[in-house]
């Protein structure tokens, strides 16, 4: 009994986690703010002449300039995930007729299987964070802001119409970052839903998400639809 009672007392992670929702490919917070993340590109700069380097360091200058909103970068580095290929790899060999491309799939995806596991080898992702917030500081003081640490379960429930307004809003943001760093040669994808939720599960969990995947959203059997 004590420790069912000492379990309903002890508030859940969630309630110390800013997002509240995440839906339409973006991340909704609990005091109404949004979040649109975008996985960027990289460039070997080191490849680059000394032109090329001068150029890129004047154009990403110039691309910081032009912003007229707070826009947090994130380098993530993690484990290099091969299971998708090395499933892919033994459909090959399951189908494959000819005995020995069968048998050379089979040893390189031992071989790939044995070299990930012996090896820690790592990957970055550039992210790029942008985001909307609707409030001013008329609005939202200083105290009004400290609620939100002292409540953490203190959220704000956007309405379909004000979710559109701000997403629209954000979305004009996001295709002006968009093109100004395509002006770099960087390619800016925005994450998806199922990719914004992939993000955080691996972000908030690095070692359960190892051994438990997440399933595809879109094949989740759910009971109720809020």
């Amino acid at each position: 009994m004590p420790d069912r009672q000492a379990n309903k007392r002890t508030p859940a992670t969630q309630r110390y986690l800013p997002i509240a929702e995440i839906r339409d490919d973006i991340v909704v917070l609990k005091d109404g703010t949004l979040r649109a993340v975008l996985l960027v590109s990289s460039i070997n700069f080191a490849l680059k002449s000394e032109d090329e380097q001068n150029a890129i360091v004047a154009g990403y200058i110039s691309f910081l300039n032009s912003l007229e909103s707070p826009l947090q970068i994130v380098i993530q580095s993690r484990q290099l995930d091969l299971d998708g290929y090395l499933a892919d790899l033994r459909e090959v060999e399951r189908n494959q007729t000819n005995e020995l491309l069968k048998l050379q799939t089979a040893e390189y995806r031992q071989y790939i299987a044995s070299l990930v596991e012996l090896e820690n080898i790592m990957t970055k992702r550039f992210l790029a964070i942008i985001p909307y917030n609707p409030y001013t500081s008329k609005k939202r003081n200083f105290w009004s802001r400290s609620l939100d640490v002292v409540s953490p379960t203190n959220v704000i429930k956007l309405s379909q119409k004000s979710f559109d307004i701000r997403r629209n809003d954000l979305l004009v943001t996001v295709e002006r970052i968009r093109g100004g760093l395509a002006s770099l040669g960087l390619r800016a994808d925005m994450l998806d839903t199922q990719s914004l939720i992939e993000l955080y599960y691996t972000t908030y969990n690095p070692t359960v998400s190892r051994r438990e995947k997440m399933q595809d959203i879109n094949k989740l059997q759910l009971e109720e639809t809020v």
